[in-house]
This record gives structure tokens, sequence and C-alpha cells, in this order.
């Protein structure tokens, strides 16, 4: 069996009292919410009627809030970035180096080191 998986990505603040009342009937109440309805025509005629707030999967099988969770949750460690070297503000704006010196503070800023 099939399920859609909605996610309510806008907010109904300052919409008609219906729109607010379909979103209600579908379970979602705050943004980034996300519930789970079976694959049939009633919850397809609703998501329909809030298609621009919502964000909708097809999903195999629903997910429980333990499941939801874990998947919102960042991987542990973090990132180290390189320091941009500090020159001082006539090398910078020379015609001279400015190109170099640009495409050295891009390519540091490009190097990222996973921890």
């Amino acid at each position: 069996m099939s399920w859609f998986r909605i996610t309510l990505h806008r907010s109904a603040i300052g919409l008609p009292e219906r729109t607010r009342g379909v979103l209600m009937a579908l379970g979602l109440r705050r943004r980034s919410q996300t519930v789970f309805h079976p694959v049939e025509p009633q919850f397809a005629g609703m998501i329909m009627k809030v298609k621009e707030l919502v964000l909708v999967e097809e999903v195999d099988k629903p997910k429980t809030q333990a499941e939801l969770r874990e998947e919102r949750r960042p991987e542990p460690g973090f990132y180290l970035e390189k320091a941009v070297p500090r020159h001082d503000e006539a090398a910078l704006f020379s015609s001279r180096t400015r190109g170099s010196v640009l495409a050295a503070v891009q390519a540091m800023e490009s190097e990222e080191v996973r921890l």
C-alpha cells in the first residue's frame, strides 16, 4: 500500500478559514510538520486544495516520529575550514595583484576538511 508523505511547507497565516480547515483535517498544524495518509481519493482532493502550501511525496510505508526525528539529525562531527589569509587592503585592491589574491582566496574557501 502506498502512502502520501505530506509536509507543511508554507504557513497558513492570513489564508481563508476554509483553507486552514483543510490543513487541520490533514493533521498539519505547524510548518515543517510531516504526516502520512494512505493514497486515497479524499486525501488527494485535500492535497489539491492546499497544493501551494505542502510538499507531497509518495512512499511505500509511513515513518514513525522517531524515524522522522532521526532523519533530521545532522551527521556527527564538524567541518574545519581553512582560515583566509589576511592581507592589507592596498594589496587586495591594487590592479596588479587583485586577480591572483582573489583566485587564492576562492581556492581556499572551496577546500573543506571533514573530521
